[in-house]
């Protein structure tokens, strides 16, 4: 039985750099433009919503490349393995 396509870590890194470069740019102006003695409270919450933003693009962003390494190892027009067994099972 074939394994599952996977997604490449460095293909992953690649998508995401750029997003990862304003993520650290923007917590360190969230940071920086925090009051001296209230820097968490002014800023943790900034920063949260940014890292949570960051989680979702990058889960949206393997998935992606999981689905699309998954596309690219059937040629077109071929159908996937389960596929066919699922049409013989309707056709009845």
């Amino acid at each position: 039985m074939p394994s599952e396509p996977t997604l490449s870590a460095d293909a992953l890194l690649e998508q995401l750099r750029g997003r990862f470069e304003q993520l650290c740019q923007d917590v360190a102006t969230a940071v920086n433009a925090a009051p001296a003695g209230a820097v968490i409270n002014a800023s943790e919450e900034k920063v949260r919503d940014l890292l949570a933003e960051f989680r979702t693009a990058t889960y949206q962003a393997a998935i992606q490349l999981r689905t699309d390494a998954a596309q690219a190892a059937f040629p077109p027009g071929a159908a996937p393995p389960d596929r066919d067994a699922a049409s013989e099972q309707g056709a009845g």
